[in-house]
């Protein structure tokens, strides 16, 4: 008997600003989907393409998010655990197992295995690593809008020199995580401007606790 699995994936875990984004797909038997890979060997464009494919043929999927107020409360592993559950929490099915990408896995209300370099080698992970990271690209492109200077639509909020640039000269912006040392250090640096800040649950409303790790 199929086993009704899903993959899981996260993006945005080692940027210095932006939420952290994860996905869960679960794919059909021959499901066809052209050009499904690893979402880092994929071009923007590719992964645009693709991406429609993934949602059209899925028998599910969801997006989960924690902002960056929960990545500084709770540290960015916690975080990115805290968006795994959120996603699959907002699958339309109730998978029976979850194939989380790298070593180290969120409780998710079911069977959970850690697939270390599951991005490569595990097509619903791949589904899940795609679509995480064209939605958290398009956001990094609105909060750029809101948010200009740091060119967070370039670089999607990773560490680059254009980036650390910018923080040195105007201090760190509201969607910037102070929980970083690169953003800690840069505080007092203008002032925190007053744009957008992007909305945080006070308190969890997930049927699942914040997750820990497990083996």
């Amino acid at each position: 008997m199929t086993v009704l699995s899903a993959g899981i994936d996260e993006v945005g875990r080692g940027c210095l600003a932006g939420p952290v984004y994860a996905a869960a797909v679960i794919l059909p038997e021959g499901h066809g989907i052209a050009g499904l890979r690893d979402s880092k060997r994929l071009t923007p464009a590719q992964r645009d393409a693709v991406a429609p494919q993934i949602r059209d043929r899925a028998l599910a999927w969801a997006i989960g998010i924690a902002s960056v107020e929960e990545i500084d409360r709770l540290n960015i592993l916690r975080a990115t655990f805290l968006a795994m559950a959120r996603a699959v929490q907002a699958l339309k099915l109730r998978p029976e197992l979850c194939l989380v990408d790298g070593n180290q896995v969120p409780e998710l209300g079911c069977v959970t295995r850690a697939v270390v370099g599951g991005d490569a080698t595990v097509e619903s992970i791949m589904a899940a690593s795609i679509l995480a990271k064209v939605a958290r690209d398009a956001e990094l492109v609105r909060l750029d809008a809101h948010h200009p200077g740091y060119g967070l639509s370039q670089h999607k909020g990773y560490g680059t020199p254009q980036h650390l640039g910018a923080l040195c000269a105007l201090g760190p912006s509201k969607v910037h995580r102070m929980s970083f040392a690169p953003c800690a250090e840069r505080r007092g640096i203008g002032s925190r401007e007053s744009g957008e800040r992007l909305p945080s649950a006070a308190v969890d409303d997930s049927p699942f606790p914040i997750p820990h790790s497990r083996p």
